[in-house]
C-alpha cells in the first residue's frame, strides 16, 4: 500500500524537518510545502517516520482528495475510500477538521458527514458500523477543506509526536519537544564536538531542551518510549508488519550509546530541577545531564576541555506563554519573579563569565521580543523566524567573543 504522506509541522520549521525526512527515508523525494513536508510512502515508511521524527507533529497518510462544493461532496468523498482496509465495525473512530478559506458553513456538519460515510459503508459490507470515540479513537481521520478541494488522512500518529512518553512532571508553559528539537535544529547541533559541542541550558524548567539534546546525543529515537495509532489499524495489523515494527525498534535501541560531550541543566527554582531530573530519568538520559539549581544571573560557566565549544541554548520566561490570543497576559509565578533588568544582567553575566573560555561559546536565545538584542546590549549574528504555539518569536544567536561587548 503506498500512500502520499504529509507530515505537519511549526512554521519555519519545514526544511529542517525535510531534512530529517531525507535522512530517515534516503531513497524518499521528499517535497516541501507551506507548514509541513510531503513524501510518499508505504506502511514501513510510516512506523519508521513515526519512531524517527523529532520535527513533525504528526505522520499523516492521505485517502482521498478531490473538488467540492457541498458537504455532500465531502461525503461522496470519503465513501470512495475502503475503510474496510483500515477498521472494522468493533473499532472506534473520531472525525477532526481544518479548513483554509472554505466556502462551508459548518466544519463540524462536514466532520460529521464523513462520519456518516465510514459508518454507511461499513454497515453496508457487514451490517454493523463503528462507533465514534472522541477520546482515544482507533482510527482518527483529519478532514481538510481549501476553497476548492478537500483531502482525507488517516492520522498514524494518534497524540500528537511532541508527546514522547517521558514527561509527567511540568511547570507553567512548558516547551514542547518538537519546539526543543526545532531550536537545535536551527542551531545545527547535532550532539558532537563537532556539530554543536557541549550544551547549557541555565533556564532549565522542567528540562525540555536539555532532555531533547541528550535524547540526540545519545542516539535515542524519539519516539521509543510511546505507542502509535498505526498499532492499532488493519494495514499494520498482521504478523508480518508487526515483525517489522518490532525490527525497527530494535534497530533504534541498538543505536543507542553514550553522548560524547557533557550537556548541563539548571534552573533558578529548585523544584524545577527536581522535575527535569526525574523526566530525564524516564527519558533515559539522567546519567548524560548535569543538573545544578541556581540563578541564570550569577551561575558559573561549566568547565569545558581547552578544545571543545560550548553551545548556551535558553527559552526564559515572558507571560505571553501562558495566556494569549487576544486575552491579557497572565504570567505564572515565575514570570511575575523576572525582574525587568533581567535580560540586561543575563548578557553582562555572559560577557563576564563565558568570554574567557578559548573554543568559545554560542547562545541562542528564543525571546517573541524583536528587540532583545538592544535590550540585551548584544549584536545578534543570526535571528531565526520561529513560533511557540501561537506566539511569534525570534531564536536569536549571540556570539560570545572575549574581549567584546557586542
Amino acid at each position: 500500500m503506498a500512500l502520499p504522506l504529509f507530515l505537519p509541522c511549526a512554521a519555519g520549521v519545514e526544511a529542517w524537518l525535510a531534512e530529517e525526512v531525507q535522512r530517515v527515508l534516503p531513497a524518499a523525494q521528499v517535497h516541501t510545502g507551506r507548514g509541513g513536508v510531503g513524501v510518499d510512502g508505504d506502511p514501513i515508511d510510516v512506523m519508521a517516520l513515526n519512531l524517527e521524527s523529532r520535527l513533525a507533529q504528526r505522520v499523516l497518510a492521505e485517502v482521498a482528495s478531490g473538488p467540492y462544493q457541498s458537504e455532500d461532496d465531502v461525503y461522496a468523498l470519503a465513501r470512495s475510500v475502503d475503510w474496510q482496509q483500515w477498521i472494522t465495525p468493533e473499532h472506534t473512530l473520531r472525525v477532526d477538521t481544518t479548513a483554509h478559506r472554505s466556502p462551508l458553513r459548518s466544519l463540524n456538519f462536514a466532520a460529521l458527514r464523513v462520519k456518516d460515510a465510514v459508518c454507511d459503508l461499513l454497515r453496508e459490507a457487514t451490517g454493523e458500523r463503528p462507533s465514534v470515540d472522541t477520546q482515544q479513537p482507533d482510527l482518527q481521520i483529519v478532514l481538510h477543506l481549501g476553497e476548492t478541494h478537500a483531502s482525507l488522512y488517516v492520522d498514524t500518529s494518534g497524540e500528537s509526536l511532541f508527546k514522547r512518553g517521558w514527561r509527567e512532571d511540568k511547570g507553567d508553559a512548558p516547551l514542547k519537544e518538537t519546539l526543543a528539537a526545532a531550536m537545535l535544529a536551527a542551531a545545527g547541533w547535532r550532539g558532537t564536538p563537532e556539530e554543536g559541542g557541549a550544551l547549557h541550558d541555565p533556564c532549565c524548567g522542567s528540562g525540555t531542551i536539555a532532555i531533547e539534546a541528550a535524547q540526540i546525543a545519545c542516539g535515542i529515537a524519539p519516539g521509543l518510549k510511546r505507542r502509535f495509532a498505526f498499532e492499532r489499524l488493519l494495514p499494520f495489523a498482521d504478523a508480518d508488519m508487526r515483525a517489522q515494527w518490532q525490527r525497527l525498534k530494535s534497530h533504534a535501541q541498538s543505536r543507542i550509546h553514550a553522548s560524547a560531550v557533557p550537556i548541563f541543566a539548571s534552573d533558578v527554582a529548585f523544584r524545577m530541577v527536581d522535575f527535569a531530573r526525574r523526566n530525564a530519568q524516564r527519558a533515559g538520559v539522567e546519567p548524560c545531564i548535569q543538573f545544578n539549581g541556581g540563578d541564570a544571573l550569577e551561575r558559573p560557566a561549566p568547565p569545558l576541555p581547552d578544545g571543545l565549544r560550548g553551545t548556551l541554548m535558553i527559552n526564559p520566561p515572558y507571560g505571553e506563554r501562558i495566556d494569549v490570543a487576544g486575552k491579557a497576559a497572565r504570567p505564572s509565578a515565575q514570570d511575575r519573579a523576572t525582574p525587568d533588568d533581567f535580560f540586561p544582567r543575563l548578557s553582562a553575566h555572559w560577557k563576564r563569565a563565558y568570554t574567557q573560555h578559548p573554543a568559545g561559546w554560542t547562545a541562542w536565545v528564543l525571546s517573541p521580543d524583536m528587540k532583545l538584542p538592544s535590550s540585551m546590549r548584544l549584536k545578534e549574528s543570526r535571528r531565526v523566524p520561529m513560533w511557540n504555539g501561537p506566539i511569534e518569536c525570534r531564536l536569536f544567536r549571540f556570539d560570545l567573543v572575549a574581549g567584546s561587548a557586542r
